[in-house]
C-alpha cells in the first residue's frame, strides 16, 4: 500500500503553498489525520481523513490517491475528496462604519425598518 508524509502530501495536492508551510501547520497542531494530531512525518494512505486549518478556513478531505510530487491543479483535485461542511449562512447585521458619526434621520429610519423586518 502506498503512503507518504503528510507535509509532502498537503503541499503536493495544493492545500498549502509550500512544504515548510505544511510542516509548520502540522507542528502548530492545525493538521489531524483520522482525528489524531499529526506531526509532519506522519504518513497518509488512501482512505484517511485529513482535517487541516489553512489560513482561516478548516478543510476536511479524504485521501483518494497518494502523490509525492506537486502536480497541476486538475490532477491534484483528483487526489482527494473535499468533505468540508458548508458554512452557515451569514445573517446581515445593521452596523455603521466606525467614525461615521450619528446617523441622519433617514438612516435611522432605514435601520429601524431593517431591524423590525429581522424580528
Amino acid at each position: 500500500m502506498e503512503s507518504t508524509r503528510i507535509d509532502r502530501w498537503l503541499w503536493a495536492v495544493r492545500l498549502t503553498k509550500t512544504r515548510p508551510d505544511a510542516a509548520q501547520a502540522c507542528r502548530g497542531g492545525h493538521v489531524r489525520i483520522n482525528d489524531k494530531p499529526a506531526k509532519p512525518s506522519a504518513t497518509v494512505v488512501p482512505g484517511d481523513q485529513v482535517r487541516a486549518r489553512v489560513g482561516d478556513k478548516t478543510k476536511v478531505v479524504e485521501v483518494v490517491r497518494v502523490i509525492q510530487k506537486r502536480v497541476g491543479a486538475e490532477a491534484a483535485a483528483t487526489c482527494f475528496i473535499d468533505r468540508t461542511p458548508k458554512p452557515p449562512p451569514e445573517i446581515p447585521i445593521a452596523r455603521r462604519d466606525r467614525g461615521a458619526g450619528r446617523p441622519t434621520k433617514r438612516e435611522r429610519r432605514e435601520l429601524e425598518r431593517f431591524r423590525s423586518q429581522q424580528s
